[in-house]
């Protein structure tokens, strides 16, 4: 009669007893899952934030707020100052700077006051958009990871039957269950990471729609006082 085998299948014994590489390949998409779980919640806020004082922003520079007590109340709190109020106060500071300088026309006026408007536009967009390219790598990397993790423990298990003279599915079972794990592993690191890379990505694009727009209706309000 031909001896039983037995294996324990619980999950903590097959990662124990997967090989080298195979736990190389886990710990890896383990400690790509945790930081990207971490930057998932950490621009949930972020992004949130930024909707939040916008909106707040927006409606207090539309119910007709003097300029100059706006830009000293967004001079006053940079450092908290959400990247709208940046934006309005790198224009109106450009504006005020060059209006004062005798002989300077509109046009020339008007263009640099859009150039830093466009400049701390970008540094605020940057900021948005920081680590959405780590997500988007997870999202699209970790499955190739896990499938090279899987590939390798079913190799090595197919390698451990040249031992044995008569092959049953109790001797391949628990190489391939090893290595079917680090598949699973890269898939649960890449949907998570995938779905934030879109959401965050759609609502970054809003935002930045939104301050475009402002930066133009923020130009068109300094060029009728200056035209006045």
């Amino acid at each position: 009669m031909s001896p039983t085998v037995t294996q324990d299948m619980s999950l903590f014994h097959l990662i124990g007893s997967a090989s080298l590489p195979v736990q190389l390949v886990m710990l890896l998409l383990l400690l790509a899952s945790f930081l990207s779980w971490w930057y998932i919640f950490r621009k949930l806020f972020v992004i949130r934030e930024a909707v939040r004082q916008s909106d707040e922003f927006e409606n207090v520079f539309w119910k007709g707020t003097d300029l100059n007590a706006l830009f000293q109340s967004a001079a006053g709190s940079r450092h908290t100052a959400g990247s709208m109020e940046r934006i309005f106060e790198a224009g109106f500071r450009e504006f005020m700077k060059h209006k004062r300088q005798p002989g300077t026309d509109i046009t020339t006026v008007m263009d640099s006051t859009r150039r830093a408007m466009r400049a701390t536009y970008q540094r605020e967009m940057d900021n948005l958009e920081s680590h959405l390219s780590f997500l988007a790598t997870v999202g699209s990397v970790s499955p190739y990871v896990g499938l090279f993790g899987t590939v390798w423990g079913i190799m090595n298990s197919f390698r451990g039957l040249s031992n044995v003279t008569q092959a049953t599915i109790a001797h391949v079972a628990p190489g391939i269950a090893e290595a079917l794990i680090a598949t699973a592993m890269g898939l649960f690191a890449a949907i998570p990471a995938v779905i934030a890379y879109n959401r965050y990505s759609s609502r970054i694009d809003r935002l930045a729609t939104r301050f475009e727009s402002f930066m133009e209706e923020l130009s068109n309000v300094l060029q009728r006082q200056a035209s006045g």
